[in-house]
């Protein structure tokens, strides 16, 4: 009796994270992404997405509005994950969908602190958290662009901050205001002192973007290239396979907005 041959093509998930990777999307999008594929083939009984078409991908999407009743971004997130599955991946195009309940925005007003109200609040804060929020209001950056910050990115003779990666994949420069620039040198210091640390025990390495970890192999633990708000504690980057230290969650510090 004749062995069937094994398949050697790579996993559907696994060509979606190749695919994602190839592009230079964030390991944030990544997950995402394979995270709403997943759950729309467990939701349709294990079916290979190949297999469905529009109508499943709108009863899926709909079932979210209407049963889990997510927000109106999470369902748009889901249905960008499923359309890049699909065109990327799958190289299918999908016609439009007329037919999926859409996830109804919220209709309040967001309520805005006045300038008084914001400095009462960011006075009370204090340690990285604090400093991260302090950095967002006084530059207009984003939490996640402030806790993506990098040692080199600091011009303290210029004051500036070079935004890497920015919304739209875009670079920019912002003002570093001056009342921020003695505490993060004092910032610094400390997390130099944390690296310093690491490298001793063997370690101290940071995720570099596009491929620049092949092309300087010793960059990863260089200390212009460290992130200025790291992680408490260490962990295995999922692409490099290696330990190092990763910038701190920025909902750590979104968080201290959102408590009563």
């Amino acid at each position: 009796m004749q062995t069937p041959p094994v398949s050697t093509s790579p996993k559907l998930l696994d060509q979606l994270r190749h695919q994602i990777r190839r592009l230079h999307y964030s390991i944030r999008t990544e997950d995402a992404y394979v995270y709403w594929a997943r759950w729309l083939i467990r939701f349709h009984g294990l079916r290979h997405p190949r297999e469905m078409g529009v109508p499943e991908v709108e009863t899926f999407l709909t079932y979210l509005a209407v049963e889990r009743k997510v927000s109106a971004s999470t369902q748009n997130q889901a249905l960008s994950a499923i359309l890049f599955l699909y065109r990327e991946v799958l190289k299918i195009e999908l016609p439009w969908l007329d037919n999926v309940v859409k996830a109804k925005r919220p209709q309040h007003l967001p309520v805005v602190l006045t300038r008084e109200e914001v400095q009462a609040v960011l006075v009370r804060l204090d340690g990285a958290a604090g400093l991260i929020l302090r950095l967002a209001y006084g530059t207009g950056m984003r939490i996640l662009e402030t806790a993506r910050i990098r040692v080199k990115d600091i011009d303290f003779a210029r004051k500036e901050v070079m935004v890497r990666d920015g919304k739209g994949s875009k670079d920019r420069v912002t003002m570093l205001p001056d009342s921020l620039t003695l505490p993060l040198r004092e910032h610094l210091l400390r997390v130099q002192a944390l690296h310093a640390r690491d490298i001793e025990a063997g370690f101290g390495r940071v995720y570099l973007p596009y491929a620049l970890a092949r092309k300087y192999p010793s960059a990863d633990r260089d200390w212009a290239w460290q992130y200025i708000f790291p992680s408490q504690r260490r962990s295995i980057d999922p692409r490099s396979g290696k330990e190092g230290r990763h910038h701190a969650d920025p909902q750590a510090a979104a968080a201290i907005i959102d408590a009563p």
